[in-house]
């Protein structure tokens, strides 16, 4: 079902798969997160954190239990001290791979 299929159905946004769509990859942290997984995965969180720069430990940590509770972001722990994680797309966030693709080509086209 596209927008216009919905258009004077929808009560609550949030109902929609637009709505779900954003609410797995909407705000201002998951898809720098994403894309930055995308582009050299696996990623230990203090690479992610000193890529993205102005995010503070809490908002990453908080931002990738998100992506891992809605099936977006594998978390690997390894046994040892002191202790490694690190973090890579699932399937099904490669999926969304080419809109996230689409977007940064947007941004080529209008960015003034």
């Amino acid at each position: 079902m596209g927008m216009a299929e919905y258009k004077g159905k929808v009560k609550n946004i949030q109902d929609t798969p637009f709505g779900y769509t954003l609410s797995v990859i909407g705000g201002k942290w998951k898809m720098v997160i994403m894309y930055l997984l995308a582009e050299n995965q696996p990623v230990r969180f203090n690479d992610l954190k000193r890529q993205i720069g102005s995010i503070t430990y809490k908002t990453l940590s908080a931002h990738l239990k998100e992506l891992e509770a809605d099936g977006m972001v594998k978390r690997k722990e390894y046994p040892q001290v002191p202790p490694k994680v690190e973090y890579s797309l699932t399937d099904k966030a490669e999926t969304l791979l080419p809109v996230l693709e689409q977007l940064c080509e947007w941004g080529v086209k209008y960015q003034p």
